[in-house]
């Protein structure tokens, strides 16, 4: 019984240390809520957060700025992790609202999404840059005012065929091939953010824009 309160006293610490801990980044995740997009393309973003959430011990799961959050420390820093509930095209509306009320710089919010210009097993971390078609960057940039973030790309591979809709491919399901490169590959995109974080910017990039597969 002894053990049990010691891991309840364990549990509150942990939670009042995260609690002290003020707000500096946010970590946005994209993609469609509910099981239907669950492990769909356009949801290689929600995909990286969970594994990132578990690494860190929370779950994202409170509901705050028309997104399931999750408050921890990465690096001694306050972060607010975020599961944008909007639907990818207004993604831009969870993130303003956070942004506003926790008074964030661009800078300081890490956004990861996928990219069917990249191929499964492979990933790109930059500091700005335009949307580049993807319209949850798209709704962020747009809303925001500016592109100066940081985002963390997820290749999911390129449509099969030029006559397929963009929309049907970002919505199609990874096979269970893709899913098993991305197993390692959300871990090591859960490591980038870490070392970005961090301040460990070169370092992150590097690790983050290596051949994985």
């Amino acid at each position: 019984m002894a053990d049990i309160f010691d891991l309840f006293a364990k549990i509150s610490k942990e939670n009042t240390a995260r609690a002290k801990a003020p707000i500096e980044w946010l970590v946005v995740g994209l993609g469609n809520p509910g099981r239907d997009y669950v492990t769909t393309r356009h949801n290689a973003g929600f995909m990286a957060m969970d594994v990132l959430a578990r690494k860190k011990g929370v779950r994202c799961d409170r509901s705050r700025f028309k997104a399931l959050t999750a408050e921890c420390e990465i690096a001694g820093r306050g972060v607010l992790m975020m599961l944008p509930q909007t639907y990818m095209n207004n993604s831009g509306e969870a993130v303003r609202e956070a942004a506003q009320f926790y008074k964030i710089a661009p800078e300081h919010i890490l956004v990861i999404s996928d990219d069917i210009n990249l191929d499964i097993g492979r990933m790109r971390l930059r500091d700005s840059g335009s949307d580049g078609g993807q319209r949850g960057l798209r709704s962020i940039i747009y809303l925001m005012g500016f592109d100066n973030f940081p985002r963390l790309r997820i290749g999911v591979g390129k449509k099969p065929h030029p006559e397929m809709e963009l929309s049907d491919w970002v919505l199609s399901r990874f096979t269970e091939d893709e899913l098993g490169q991305l197993e390692k590959l959300m871990g090591i995109a859960a490591e980038c953010v870490e070392l970005y974080i961090g301040g460990k910017h070169d370092e992150a990039v590097r690790l983050c824009n290596a051949k994985h597969s």
